[in-house]
């Protein structure tokens, strides 16, 4: 499954729907998880299952994607979501620490990272990125994984 193609197309849709759900959530962060899960939902479906607030250990990942690969294989799919509260560089560190950690858990394939900025009146134009990074883990826990980056 091509991850990156579904949250490209979540992303047109998010743009096009997302002031008409959003509101209606007195808990905003669960607004562009619930809609990205039912975006996601009927895809999934028909080869593999999608988790939400997944359990690792004693943290949760906000989706936790398991794709059956045509080989009998399983594809792994981490997919962190946050709200820009602060500077978006931090917001990027702190979120691609966490999501680094929920690969390693699960042992997944590949890792995204989506922020939604919720800014009113700032223009979708700005508010949407895609950049590839790679997480470097620590002088103690040297690694190398990458991470999509999402802005919507």
């Amino acid at each position: 499954m091509k991850i990156p193609n579904l949250l490209e197309s979540f992303r047109q849709f998010f743009w096009d729907n997302s002031e008409i759900w959003i509101e209606r959530f007195s808990y905003k962060e669960a607004g562009p998880q619930i809609l990205l899960q039912a975006f996601l939902q009927r895809i999934i479906n028909g080869g593999g299952q999608i988790d939400r607030e997944y359990g690792l250990g004693r943290t949760r990942t906000d989706l936790f994607i398991i794709w059956r690969l045509k080989d009998g294989s399983f594809q792994r799919v981490i997919i962190e979501l946050k709200i820009l509260r602060r500077s978006l560089e931090q917001t990027i560190i702190d979120g691609m620490t966490l999501t680094w950690k929920y690969a390693d858990l699960c042992g997944a394939d590949e890792a995204h990272l989506i922020i939604f900025d919720r800014a009113v009146g700032k223009p979708w134009e700005e508010k949407i990125f895609l950049e590839n990074r790679v997480f470097e883990g620590s002088e103690d826990h040297p690694v190398l994984f990458p991470i999509t980056i999402w802005g919507m």
